[in-house]
């Protein structure tokens, strides 16, 4: 149906041609992530399809975010007029829900090209079954999934860490590891350790390894051995040995901490350094948030759906992705699948029609051209410092208005004297959807019930 490599040049060529200049990375001197969601459909002739029995099938993004920033608890407001994250994919997903607000006009509209369906409670809604929805980030998620084994392979060849050596791992205590003399060290993109870092592994037969490990964009920090209920498969990616001798000596650092009442990371050098299955919030800069990582939003998704409280009013099952796939970036399969699904089987007492999925996770080899590894490349030993770009991109397939620009949480340009108005409002705040669906109901609004009460501010 699609491959990795399919989905991401999508998307990047959607980020050339549809997002504007304004608010992208300045050349040579920021850099930014990208998030998506793409949604698969069958073609409607069938006859076109492949004679090995692939379905044909069309591709469209609809909806798309940049962003790195996140604000800290101190710029949180009440009136919920501001938002509090900005990292790609969370833009992305909340420029998903408003196409799917605007797919439900569509529905109580009666149009036909509306993605959903009546469903069978009378006023409720559900997704074509034909249709499938994938989210694609340039970059590994932050929090859990970044937290990605680092093999010894200065002047070897290394193996992937796989499930396949795992149920038998050779465990080597923490005073063999390596470690980097401190943390900053080991963030430095221009450190020896980053830079030895950059290189490609590759297997004995020469062909680029599927887990990458080049320069990670978050700044990712090393998870603990002994922690939150590990299994064999999980200690082994952290502590043991791959197939050709190659031990784990550290760990890609995450800058998420860990929420308050979890246990904290050890802190110990080398692989011990993190706790590996833990809930934790994004970093902020002397300001500690309140939002949580990437990897968390990605799992809690997985369980109660991406349509979030507000437009579950309106329909009969949760809209869910299907996959999964992340650009060339600092990867780990195992990592992925534990961030996202294995440490959420044990979630339980949910509402009828929710549940841990089995999404599909894949890698692709695309690297994003404004990703922090890609521009660095570009810059060479151009001088001035590289850093994340301050604005967020928010696009969605809708008629009006598709673009947000925004700064600090505002929309881009908002003033002091303008803060508080619905002007400087972000079309994608959940405040601004209820205020469209409780004023503004569609034509037949006996089948477009508007909700009764205000929800909860974001």
């Amino acid at each position: 149906m699609w491959t990795a490599d399919e989905i991401a040049r999508l998307c990047y060529e959607h980020y050339g041609s549809k997002l504007p200049k304004q608010g992208k990375p300045e050349p040579n001197r920021e850099w930014t992530l990208l998030a998506a969601v793409v949604k698969i459909q069958p073609t409607a002739d069938q006859a076109c399809d492949h004679s090995d029995g692939r379905v044909q099938v069309t591709k469209e993004v609809v909806s798309m975010g940049t962003g790195t920033k996140c604000i800290g608890q101190s710029k949180m407001r009440k009136s919920g007029d501001i938002l509090n994250d900005s990292h790609a994919e969370v833009i992305a997903r909340r420029s998903f829900q408003r196409y799917l607000l605007h797919q439900l006009h569509l529905a109580a509209a009666l149009k036909e090209d509306s993605i959903f369906l009546p469903g069978s409670q009378r006023g409720l809604w559900k997704l074509r079954p034909d249709l499938l929805f994938v989210f694609f980030s340039s970059h590994t998620p932050c929090g859990d999934a970044s937290i990605i084994p680092m093999l010894e392979f200065e002047d070897q060849p290394c193996c992937p860490v796989s499930r396949d050596w795992a149920s038998n791992p050779s465990v080597e205590t923490s005073d063999n590891l390596e470690a980097p003399e401190d943390k900053r060290k080991c963030e430095d993109p221009e450190s020896p350790v980053t830079k030895k870092m950059r290189l490609e592994p590759r297997t004995p037969g020469g062909t680029a390894h599927r887990q990458s490990f080049g320069s990670q964009e978050r700044g990712p920090n090393p998870p603990d051995v002994s922690s939150s209920n590990l299994t064999a498969e999980e200690l082994a990616s952290v502590t043991g040995m791959t197939p050709s001798g190659a031990q784990v000596v550290d760990v890609y650092r995450t800058g998420a901490k860990c929420v308050p009442g979890e246990a904290g990371d050890s802190g110990q050098p080398g692989a011990a350094y993190h706790r590996v299955g833990l809930l934790r919030v994004k970093p902020g800069r002397g300001d500690r948030t309140r939002s949580m990582s990437c990897s968390d939003k990605l799992a809690r998704w997985n369980i109660l759906g991406c349509q979030g409280a507000l437009l579950m009013h309106f329909l009969e099952e949760p809209i869910y992705l299907s996959a999964v796939v992340i650009g060339k970036c600092p990867y780990s399969q195992e990592a992925m699948q534990r961030a996202l699904i294995r440490r959420c089987q044990n979630v339980s007492a949910l509402p009828e029609g929710f549940g841990v999925q089995e999404v599909k996770i894949q890698q692709s080899d695309l690297l994003f051209e404004q990703s922090r590894r890609a521009v660095q490349t570009r810059k060479a030993d151009s001088p001035g410092r590289l850093v994340p770009c301050g604005a967020a991109i928010s696009w969605s397939a809708v008629p009006e208005q598709p673009l947000d620009v925004t700064a600090n949480g505002f929309p881009q340009g908002t003033t002091k004297k303008g803060i508080g108005r619905l002007q400087a409002r972000y079309r994608v705040l959940g405040r601004r959807w209820w205020q469209c669906v409780h004023t503004s109901p569609p034509s037949d609004s006996r089948t477009f019930p508007s909700p009764q009460k205000e929800p909860p501010h974001p």
